[in-house]
């Protein structure tokens, strides 16, 4: 598995032009025909921030500690990073599937298909960014262990690509993953301290700590939100299972790999 890994992202190297390219069409593709175009990227963080934050601070309101006022603030440091994450699987259960008259050309590189999902999407969560260091500068959250922010930022990249590799190449083998995923995604970011902080639900804590998206989210929560970065050792833990990950849906890809062209 690990020569595996290693060609795999040698192989992402060698075609780092192609991902760029198809990236930026990507991109230009989103929003194309639209009024706005890429004002859409920084409108639909404000979107879903504006709905989270009207649904959980006045029609749901959630027990919560003060340490999380203002509330919108603390909840735009998750729903941010957990859009690039969900939003990056959800497209890629579908990426080969919709891109097969690619993978059916002999010198297509397939892998670089899900990658070039989860690196778009990173770009979105890119634009949403200026937003909220303006909503931190504004409610005087905004501190220089902000940057620290890119150390979370680092680890989900790697667990995403990962699971987009594996999500991918499977979901080619067996369509009803891709029904499937968007509520494993549903549960998976409810047991996600998203809408709440890990620290105002002790009882659950063991469970949390389980899921690699816990300590990325108090990763971001912490540089971004708190001032404080201390969960070292939650981040290296998550860092581990994202490498894992990344190793599970190398091998996987390249063991399904001579099969995709056929089923798509």
């Amino acid at each position: 598995m690990l020569s595996t890994l290693v060609r795999q992202v040698q192989t992402l190297v060698r075609y780092r032009a192609l991902i760029g390219s198809l990236v930026s069409r990507e991109l230009k593709a989103r929003y194309r025909g639209s009024v706005l175009g890429f004002v859409w990227s920084f409108v639909n963080p404000l979107l879903l921030l504006a709905t989270y934050g009207l649904v959980f601070t006045y029609m749901l309101p959630v027990r919560r500690s003060p340490d999380t006022d203002p509330y919108f603030v603390f909840l735009f440091c998750g729903i941010l990073p957990w859009t690039w994450f969900s939003s990056s699987l959800l497209e890629s259960a579908g990426v080969l599937i919709s891109s097969g008259n690619l993978i059916k050309k002999v010198l297509f590189p397939a892998e670089v298909l899900p990658v070039v999902t989860v690196l778009a999407n990173l770009c979105h969560f890119a634009f949403g960014l200026p937003i909220l260091v303006a909503v931190l500068l504004w409610s005087g959250h905004l501190s220089p262990l902000a940057l620290l922010a890119v150390i979370p930022m680092l680890v989900q990249l790697v667990l995403t690509l990962g699971l987009a590799l594996f999500i991918s190449a499977l979901t080619v083998h067996f369509r009803d993953i891709a029904n499937i995923l968007g509520h494993v995604l549903h549960l998976w970011f409810f047991s996600t301290p998203v809408l709440y902080a890990y620290a105002d639900v002790p009882a659950l804590q063991p469970l949390l700590r389980l899921n690699p998206m816990t300590h990325v989210m108090i990763g971001y929560q912490e540089a971004l939100f708190f001032g404080a970065f201390g969960h070292w050792r939650g981040l290296l833990a998550a860092l581990v299972v994202a490498l894992v990950a990344f190793a599970a849906g190398a091998w996987l890809f390249e063991r399904l790999r001579d099969t995709l062209a056929e089923e798509v």
